[in-house]
């Protein structure tokens, strides 16, 4: 695989090293099918500038908004993965200042930014807090450019906690009440993060898992689309479009951490990168009759994966 550093609708990787306003003003209008990232929080990590704060994070924002939605195919879709910014003062919710900026922006536009889902990522484990509650989860708010063009939710299902359960009234009394293929995976997504002994581990301090933008994408991105990551850090967003057979063009300032990407996005390719896979934390306990697969539900599963 090749990676280009010159961005054209025909590269199937295309990798940014600096400022991502400067790659995302050599994108030719209406070509992004999706964008999935999770910027910086503005509060003094080891990536940021020791300066910044709330206002560099909103200012961050309004700088590239425009060209974001113009670069955004009609139908196209938007996830952004926030937490909080955290200060000796106060924690402020960025999926709030995110909601303000997409929808008050593109409100006067002809197709403006619609919220389809705010989606809460919680995880288990985490710096404890010992003057309020553990933090414990993040957001990622989907956006869509008008109305959305895909949503393949078969191509996401989860497994059911009782995938024997029965209608016990109505016309379907004792028939299976779920979906064959699973269950919609809902707007909370319980999927670990990524710290020391991780599969996925590098020397990124606050990568994602490399499942949410893979779940995203099986989603929101049609077959072949592009992606984009403006904020590609080790390029997570990168490894699950390729996973995902699309195609993927991504900026990260930072030297070191374009070099993790690079070199993830190639052991991608190669099928050489380990990864965590989309499995529930915690397996159900299949000694009882309603958490068996049952046999209708595992032939359906099987006639799916021989379509794929």
């Amino acid at each position: 695989m090749r990676i280009h550093k010159r961005f054209s609708e025909d590269n199937q990787v295309t990798l940014y090293n600096g400022d991502c306003l400067k790659l995302l003003k050599s994108i030719p209008d209406e070509v992004i099918d999706m964008v999935i990232t999770s910027p910086p929080y503005c509060m003094g990590k080891a990536y940021e500038d020791p300066h910044d704060d709330i206002e560099t994070f909103k200012k961050q924002h309004r700088d590239i908004f425009n060209d974001l939605y113009r670069i955004i195919k009609p139908g196209g879709s938007v996830c952004w993965q926030v937490g909080y910014h955290v200060s000796n003062k106060c924690i402020v919710p960025l999926d709030y200042i995110i909601y303000e900026n997409f929808t008050s922006l593109s409100a006067s536009r002809d197709i403006p930014f619609i919220l389809r889902n705010r989606i809460i990522w919680t995880f288990g484990h985490g710096l404890n807090s010992s003057n309020r509650f553990s933090g414990r989860h993040e957001t990622i708010l989907w956006f869509s450019k008008g109305e959305q063009a895909t949503f393949n939710l078969d191509d996401v299902r989860v497994p059911q906690k009782y995938p024997g359960k029965r209608a016990y009234k109505g016309p379907n009394k004792g028939n299976l009440s779920g979906n064959p293929l699973g269950k919609n995976p809902s707007d909370v997504w319980e999927i670990p993060n990524v710290k020391a002994g991780h599969i996925e581990k590098t020397d990124h301090p606050c990568q994602f898992p490399v499942v949410i933008p893979q779940r995203l994408i099986k989603a929101l991105a049609p077959e072949n689309g592009l992606i984009l990551d403006p904020f590609m850090g080790a390029g997570t967003t990168g490894v699950a479009a390729l996973l995902e057979n699309r195609r993927f063009v991504g900026a990260e300032i930072l030297k070191d951490y374009y070099e993790i990407s690079e070199a993830r996005l190639k052991d991608a390719a190669s099928g050489e990168l380990k990864i965590r896979e989309d499995k529930p934390v915690i397996e159900p306990n299949e000694n009882t009759a309603v958490a068996k697969l049952p046999e209708e539900f595992r032939k359906a599963r099987e006639e799916i994966h021989e379509k794929d």
